[in-house]
């Protein structure tokens, strides 16, 4: 069986979310230096996205993590991610498991996903696929596309769960349709192992879960 699903969706989840358009300014280093998170974080954008001064991912982290040691879940999600993938400090999984890990249990979805995957492939943490699912499940509730995808997956080869095509071809259609574009070919190919009944049922599924805005499904 084809593994096409994957777990290898290797985002580096930076939506900064404080202020999209955060750019570099003397005002913004001052409170920044004096402690405001905020600051720090659309400092850590500034540097990263090089807006108003010269792209630096190495200073972006620093910014980063004094944010994240407040506590903001935004810069927690990013060190962890940033420390999957080696962008801009050195990569080391058990760190990356960390990080994402504070924020996964505020509730952040990307953080989530982030853990859930490590749960998955056995980086930074023991190999727990019933794990792994527990903390995809919360991000796929949360809408998160590739929490979803991911889910799919685990329903596809019955890791973590017992092995299901319909909830398989559910969550792959649910993560297409907000763009995951893997996800498309993920629910095709699922479809071939699927009786004409088992499809109608899962789309029915997936109209039930999108209505109830992906929980309990």
């Amino acid at each position: 069986m084809k593994r096409i699903f994957g777990l290898l969706i290797a985002v580096l989840f930076l939506s900064f979310g404080h202020t999209a358009s955060a750019q570099y300014s003397s005002k913004l280093l001052k409170r920044a230096q004096d402690g405001d998170v905020d600051a720090q974080y659309n400092l850590g954008s500034a540097y990263y996205y090089g807006k108003g001064i010269e792209q630096d991912y190495v200073e972006a982290m620093k910014w980063f993590r004094l944010a994240a040691e407040q506590g903001d879940a935004e810069a927690q999600t990013i060190l962890g991610s940033a420390y999957k993938y080696g962008t801009g400090i050195e990569q080391d999984y058990a760190k990356a498991v960390k990080w994402a890990r504070l924020a996964a249990e505020q509730g952040y979805a990307d953080a989530q996903t982030i853990l859930g995957n490590a749960y998955h492939n056995g980086e930074g943490v023991e190999q727990d696929y019933v794990e792994a699912v527990k903390w995809l499940r919360l991000a796929a509730e949360q809408g998160n596309a590739s929490a979803q995808i991911n889910l799919g997956y685990a329903y596809y080869v019955g890791e973590g769960v017992v092995q299901d095509f319909v909830y398989a071809h559910m969550w792959a259609n649910i993560s297409a349709s907000l763009g995951m574009e893997d996800a498309v070919n993920a629910r095709n190919v699922v479809t071939d192992f699927m009786t004409p009944e088992q499809i109608a049922e899962a789309q029915k599924l997936a109209r039930e879960c999108v209505r109830k805005e992906y929980k309990d499904c």
